[in-house]
């Protein structure tokens, strides 16, 4: 499918990695199956043409870029609370950046989305929901 402004739309995640180089597809299939891993009952969505996840709200969103690779969390309390183990990476208000010599640890993936999940349960309980 294609967007209006001539970029390609993905229609799911599965078409979103196919299209990438082969280094690249697997650092993103292996992202992938960590936030899948951490959050079961997340639901995969292409949001802003990217890979997204949602649990009671937008959770994640992960990409592939020419020089690099990002995983933007949706919230720059979570960059804050991991502000040490993010130090090795390049980190604006929303976006984590890394390349594929030099990838962003699993571990530290699952916490971000443990942490995404914990704020976005938070805020539902908050609301009364």
């Amino acid at each position: 499918m294609k967007a209006s402004d001539g970029i390609s739309t993905p229609l799911n995640i599965d078409d979103y990695i196919k299209a990438q180089p082969g280094k690249v597809k697997d650092l993103l299939q292996k992202i992938r199956r960590t936030i899948s891993e951490t959050a079961p009952e997340a639901t995969e969505v292409i949001s802003y043409k990217m890979p997204a996840y949602k649990y009671h709200g937008m959770l994640v969103y992960f990409a592939a870029f020419k020089d690099h690779c990002s995983i933007f969390p949706g919230s720059k309390s979570v960059i804050n609370k991991l502000a040490e183990e993010l130090k090795p990476f390049e980190v604006s208000k929303g976006t984590i950046r890394f390349t594929i010599e030099h990838p962003l640890p699993l571990q530290l993936i699952k916490k971000i989305v443990k942490t995404r999940m914990k704020e976005n349960l938070d805020k539902k309980m908050a609301k009364g929901l």
